[in-house]
């Protein structure tokens, strides 16, 4: 029976129901399944776990050739849990012929139900502070409405199209960026493709949906917010780099656009010293998009199902390296 190590998950309830579930279904495929808490990430530890493993499920943390070349003999693929991967150095992991899958698609309904709250809660101006009104603050504020506007979507793949299907309710004219269009789901979602400029100066509200690498690093610079109206709102729940923090502060605090919802930082925990903190026209929240127990146990089960067809020989889309098979 194949071993497989999970380092993914905290030391509470939830994660103790949820990698049972997994012990229990990893069985089920054949898989031998464990659950090596990180908390905090100890590379020596996940190091010394995969020599022993012949898969494993991994977390946002990097994984280099100095963790490869200590595992490959036995450690034959890692699936990451979620959908990015900049962390993961691909080539060094095709060099020691470990395959790297994503379970993508897995956490779409989650991301984009915490994208539409914020992009809601943005116009609306909502306050993190729970005890905001208890404070005293009985403050009300003329603000605006989704139903009937445009929302810009950048980034239509899985989660920017669910995304656009949520909207439908809203009865919004939705247009969206993607430099490889599905023109099949954005005729289905009734989804106008629009050059990125003509996103930022036509949309109210506009939710970020692409992945990172180096050509969306800041990708959402001063540039493309002069762009936006004054009443307009942006959220991202993608990844932090690809909105410029500090472009985005001065575009807050100059009131040069209305208000902004951020579930994704360049460095996290977010430094208590940033700058956006300050701001009271902004959402902050601690990348939580997609910690749902639903969104969690379809990333767990796919990680065991991509793990389990792996040893069974079944080709996969979620393959991130498929040339880790290429002698060196």
């Amino acid at each position: 029976m194949k071993k497989v190590v999970s380092f993914f998950g905290e030391k509470n309830e939830v994660f103790e129901k949820l990698n049972f579930r997994a012990k229990v279904y990893a069985e089920k495929r054949g898989l031998e399944y464990k659950w090596a808490l990180q908390a905090p990430f100890n590379q020596q530890n996940v190091i010394d776990e995969l020599k022993d493993a012949d898969a494993g499920i991994i977390d946002i943390e990097p994984y280099g050739e100095d963790i490869f070349r200590e595992i490959y003999k036995s450690c034959k693929i890692l699936t990451r849990f979620g959908v990015g991967y900049d962390k993961v150095d691909l080539k060094a992991a095709s060099k020691y012929h470990i395959a790297v899958a994503r379970t993508a698609g897995a956490n779409t309904v989650g991301v984009a139900e915490m994208a539409l709250m914020l992009l809601l809660s943005a116009q609306r101006k909502l306050k993190c502070n729970m005890n905001y009104v208890a404070e005293g603050n009985w403050v009300k504020e003329v603000t605006h409405e989704i139903t009937g506007s445009t929302v810009g979507i950048v980034g239509f793949g899985a989660i920017g199209q669910y995304l656009a299907k949520l909207l439908r309710g809203f009865d919004c004219k939705i247009i969206a960026y993607d430099p490889f269009p599905n023109l099949n789901a954005a005729e289905e979602y009734n989804v106008k493709m629009v050059s990125l400029e003509e996103l930022f100066k036509a949309a109210d509200s506009i939710s970020v949906h692409v992945p990172y690498m180096k050509e969306t690093h800041n990708l959402i610079n001063a540039e493309l917010l002069s762009l936006m109206k004054p009443t307009s709102v942006i959220v991202n729940t993608s990844r932090g780099n690809i909105v410029n923090e500090n472009d985005l502060y001065d575009a807050l605090s100059q009131n040069k656009i209305a208000g902004a919802g951020l579930d994704v930082f360049a460095v996290e925990p977010l430094p208590l010293s940033s700058p956006l903190l300050k701001l009271d026209n902004i959402i902050l929240t601690p990348h939580t998009s997609s910690q749902t127990e639903e969104s969690l146990w379809r990333i767990y089960e796919m990680a065991i199902d991509i793990t389990a067809d792996f040893f069974e020989g079944k080709e996969s889309k979620n393959i991130l390296n498929p040339d880790y098979k290429a002698k060196n």
